[in-house]
C-alpha cells in the first residue's frame, strides 16, 4: 500500500523447543526430519539423562571429576567465543559428551541437596565464565 513506511523485516521465528540458532548458524545443528536440531543441545542432553540415571542408581560422583568433565567444554566454548578457534562440529560433539556427563551427575547432586556447594559452584563459576566470553564476543 503506498504511503506506509517500511520498516526492517521481522527476525526469524526460531523454534526453540528443536534449535536456538538463527538460520545463519543453522551449521550448528543437525537436520532431522525437515527440523534443525541443536547438534550441542542433542548430544549434551541425551548423555546428561543417562548419567542422572547412572549417578541415581550408583551414588555421588567426586567433586573433581565433575569439574574436569566440564572444563573441555568450557575451554573450547570461550575459545571459540574469543576468536582462537574456529567452530568444529566433531570438537563440539566430542567435548559435549563429557559436558552432559557432568551436567547429569551434578543434576543428581541437586536433586539429592539443592543447596550442594559444588553443583551451584560450577554453575555459577564456568557460566560465568561463559557469559562473560559470549558477551565479549557480542562487543566485537
Amino acid at each position: 500500500m503506498a504511503g506506509l513506511a517500511e520498516g526492517p523485516p521481522p527476525p526469524p521465528v526460531l523454534n526453540v523447543w528443536l534449535s536456538h540458532h538463527y538460520p545463519q548458524d543453522y551449521d550448528r545443528c543437525v537436520r532431522i526430519g525437515r527440523r534443525h536440531v541443536c547438534r550441542r543441545c542433542l548430544v549434551l542432553y541425551a548423555v546428561a539423562a543417562l548419567a542422572l540415571v547412572l549417578a541415581r542408581a550408583a551414588g555421588r560422583w567426586p567433586a573433581a571429576l565433575l569439574f574436569l568433565l566440564a572444563l573441555p567444554a568450557v575451554v573450547e566454548f570461550v575459545l571459540e567465543q574469543l576468536g582462537s578457534i574456529r567452530y568444529s562440529p566433531a570438537r563440539q560433539m566430542a567435548v559435549s559428551v563429557p559436558l552432559g556427563a557432568a551436567v547429569g551427575a551434578g543434576l543428581d547432586r541437586y536433586l539429592r541437596r539443592h543447596t550442594d556447594p559444588v553443583f551451584w559452584v560450577m554453575v555459577i563459576g564456568y557460566g560465568a565464565v561463559c557469559v562473560a566470553a559470549a558477551l565479549y564476543a557480542a562487543r566485537r
